[in-house]
């Protein structure tokens, strides 16, 4: 994909999609200050309409592809508008995802009522601190758990104890780029996480490097389904729960043991 940096468009090669034309929120762990100018330049742009008819091919053409196997298929629409969510509904979606805390919070608060009540909203991107309050009041999944002090703040700002289920961000392939808790001392963690209250702990999410290949990415997802069920194991607990799979690599993911995959642009797509 490509970004426009002062209206040269340049090679950007990374995990962000830079949401420039939003940066007053700027939810990355980069310097706002130094990417203020960019904005990205890619197929779906900002607040993309969506409609019914290509969501529901859309939706049949993923389940297909991964039977037999029936992970959640969770819809992405953090770089639609609030049709999406509307629209996905309608054509059968009840899980819905975002990522940008303060845009997520208005595009649901004026969901119809039937879609708001009878749909499942996930948090899956970089969530500060000063965030938490915010997210844990309308979302139902934080995927994005990356480190002890995050789980901390979510466990001492849920004070209304609502029900809140979050899943650990394990950062496997060792990106310097990316969020998670490190293999190296994730036991230890792991185990500091479990005494933490307020919140359900249900599994583990992962993404993968950019550029991955098929050998690469069947590899790192079946590591983090075999870190699931040795945490399990080790520590007693159930951890129902592996966030793991996108548009370009869903398919794997659903071979390799994922219940959840975190689909945008292949169920949006016209």
């Amino acid at each position: 994909r490509n970004v426009v940096l002062m209206g040269q468009t340049i090679e950007f090669i990374g995990e962000y999609y830079l949401k420039c034309a939003r940066y007053r929120e700027m939810e990355y762990s980069l310097p706002s200050a130094k990417y203020a100018d960019w904005h990205v330049d890619n197929e779906w742009g900002f607040d993309i309409q969506a409609d019914r008819g290509s969501i529901e091919k859309n939706f049949i053409d993923i389940k297909n592809r991964i039977a037999p196997y029936t992970p959640r298929i969770i819809g992405v629409t953090k770089y639609y508008g609030q049709n999406a969510i509307i629209e996905g509904y309608k054509a059968g979606l009840r899980d819905f995802a975002e990522s940008r805390a303060i845009e997520a919070a208005e595009k649901i608060a004026t969901l119809p009522p039937e879609v708001k009540e009878n749909s499942t909203f996930h948090f899956i991107g970089h969530l500060q601190s000063n965030k938490v309050n915010r997210v844990l009041k309308i979302f139902d999944y934080i995927h994005s758990v990356d480190s002890l002090k995050l789980a901390r703040v979510i466990s001492e700002e849920n004070v209304s104890k609502r029900s809140i289920k979050i899943l650990l961000q394990v950062n496997l392939s060792k990106e310097a780029t990316k969020s998670g808790f490190q293999e190296e001392s994730f036991q230890e963690d792991f185990s500091q996480v479990l005494k933490m209250e307020n919140f359900q702990l249900v599994g583990l999410m992962q993404m993968l490097p950019f550029g991955a290949n098929e050998s690469e990415q069947r590899t790192l997802f079946r590591k983090l389904r075999f870190m699931r069920d040795d945490l399990e194991q080790r520590f007693g607990v159930r951890l129902p729960e592996l966030s793991m799979g996108m548009s370009d690599d869903y398919q794997i993911a659903a071979q390799e043991g994922a219940t959840m995959i975190r689909i945008g642009r292949k169920l949006f797509k016209k």
